[in-house]
């Protein structure tokens, strides 16, 4: 694997993780004491962040394919 495929692979493993850790939060109590544009922007990036992953995921499947 050549060394910006294995950032890649890095990168997607970090955004998972902070993608998990903004879930868990949008899921505990605190979350609801938050203003509803607080709320709605973290959901938003939740979303994004879970776009983002999906796009590094075809990236990361794409690799299979390449001859370098």
């Amino acid at each position: 694997m050549e060394a910006y495929q294995e950032r890649v692979v890095v990168e997607k493993k970090e955004l998972d993780e902070k993608l998990a850790a903004l879930k868990a939060f949008i899921g505990k109590p605190m979350f609801q004491t938050l203003d509803r544009a607080e709320q709605g922007r973290l959901r938003w990036q939740a979303f994004l962040m879970h776009g983002y992953s999906d796009i590094l995921e075809e990236r990361i499947e794409a690799f299979a394919g390449d001859s370098t």
